[in-house]
């Protein structure tokens, strides 16, 4: 039996099993498995953002309940791979670090006490549906002292020794802290966007700054204290090989020189266990896959829009998730699950799945909760990336989940209808053909 799930504007996930056409042929023109079986996939998710935790407060508890369940119930959008924050990032409500006691390298003035209000029982609620769930945390910004200037937004850390083992040690604090809150952060990624300089939360990183941090002070200090967290080099979002910046001035950066600086030194590459990307990272992950085969990968922040929640950019991160996962990605993390309609705390209006309005307190479901869904619901973590050819690769990709079943799931971007076939050369049961809406999200599974 062949299930059909169809989205668009007007009619969302649809049932259109009935209108299926069995082909029994073992090749298609728009869209057809090649024999090749590639990565498997931990799954998908979202970040714990506070703005996402205030505004579900607002709500009735019954309503709470519902946008929880499906986020994360395994019966619903299954969201099983999801990313904390490391302090405050720029979804925070204010800014806050786990020390902001100057000079204190020891770490003794180190809390958690911040999260135990907001993140901490969001992540709470989700092991509610998810309690095996994984999790991968990053900061935005290192405490202020540590820095260079003084401040959570802009600057670097500053590299002297005794600051590096001290912020190795924040790290291994925070990862216990929130083991003893019955939360295992299963991966670290040192910095969020190493090469934003932004104003909210940020710090910049170089290559052999962060060499230097995870093979002398990170890693060993994991080491020493018995943690089990990996760490990865992440998020980063570039290198950007060449860059507009204005007018006809441009900024390069050599991809080789920042990611093969690290990858190359065995003594740092030992320790890094995956590479997240993000955003321009979008334009490296090929040729990091391509070079370094045996390094995972995943996509670790969805791109965010401006808040206007529309359609073509739900079709926009389609795209994405396709770009990803057919370029090695073992992942795919939304942002923000949830937001109200207001402003940031930083001033900059994002879209989410979920939108709960100021005023009246209304929920919403937004165009990328339903792109979203059409993948996370149906795909199952540990399928697998199926190669495919056709005509329709540039708007389709097919899974084989481990209980053996096939998902295909489809775009059509186009204004008007177009007939859609899928054939899978060993299996001519499975060849089906349809009629895809104009601009509509389509998952097949086949048994």
């Amino acid at each position: 039996m062949t299930t059909w799930i169809a989205t668009t504007q007007d009619n969302k996930l649809a049932d259109k099993s009935s209108e299926i056409e069995s082909t029994h042929a073992t090749s298609a023109a728009d869209l057809q498995l090649d024999g090749n079986e590639y990565q498997a996939l931990r799954g998908f998710g979202g970040c714990f953002n506070e703005l996402g935790w205030l505004p579900l407060q607002t709500v009735t508890e019954e309503e709470r309940d519902q946008i929880i369940k499906e986020l994360f119930s395994p019966d619903e959008m299954n969201f099983t791979f999801n990313r904390a924050p490391v302090g405050a990032n720029d979804f925070a409500d204010h800014w806050y670090s786990y020390n902001e006691t100057d000079g204190d390298y020891e770490m003794e003035h180190f809390s958690v006490e911040h999260d135990e209000q907001t993140l901490i029982p969001y992540i709470h609620r989700a092991q509610e549906w998810q309690p095996n769930m994984q999790l991968f945390s990053s900061p935005w910004s290192p405490p202020t002292w540590m820095k260079r200037p003084k401040a959570y937004n802009y600057g670097r850390l500053v590299q002297t020794p005794e600051n590096l083992k001290a912020y190795a040690k924040y790290f291994v604090k925070y990862i216990q802290a929130y083991a003893e809150h019955g939360i295992t952060v299963n991966q670290l990624h040192v910095q969020n966007e190493v090469f934003a300089d932004q104003k909210f939360p940020s710090a910049l990183w170089d290559a052999e700054a962060l060499k230097v941090f995870i093979r002398d002070y990170l890693g060993p200090a994991f080491d020493e204290a018995g943690l089990d967290t990996d760490i990865w080099l992440g998020t980063l979002n570039g290198p950007e090989d060449m860059a507009w910046t204005g007018g006809y001035g441009m900024k390069l950066n050599n991809y080789n020189r920042f990611v093969d600086n690290i990858l190359f030194d065995d003594n740092a590459r030992k320790y890094i266990k995956g590479i997240a990307y993000q955003w321009a990272g979008q334009n490296c992950i090929a040729r990091t896959h391509e070079s370094w085969p045996e390094i995972e990968l995943i996509q670790s922040e969805s791109e965010c829009g401006m808040g206007d929640n529309t359609w073509e950019y739900a079709e926009y991160i389609f795209h994405l998730i396709n770009h990803y996962l057919r370029n090695g990605a073992t992942a795919y993390t939304y942002w923000n699950m949830i937001l109200d309609d207001q402003d940031s705390t930083w001033g900059w209006w994002q879209n989410s799945l979920f939108t709960i309005t100021a005023d009246t307190h209304e929920v919403r479901r937004n165009p990328e909760y339903y792109v979203m869904r059409h993948f996370s619901h149906f795909v199952k973590p540990g399928a697998h990336v199926l190669g495919t050819t056709g005509h329709f690769n540039s708007m389709a990709i097919a899974f084989r989940n481990p209980d053996d079943t096939i998902v295909v799931v489809a775009q059509n971007a186009l204004d008007e209808e177009r007939p859609f076939e899928f054939a899978d050369p060993c299996n001519a049961d499975r060849g089906i053909k349809v009629t895809l809406a104009p601009r509509s999200f389509n998952t097949f599974v086949l048994d």
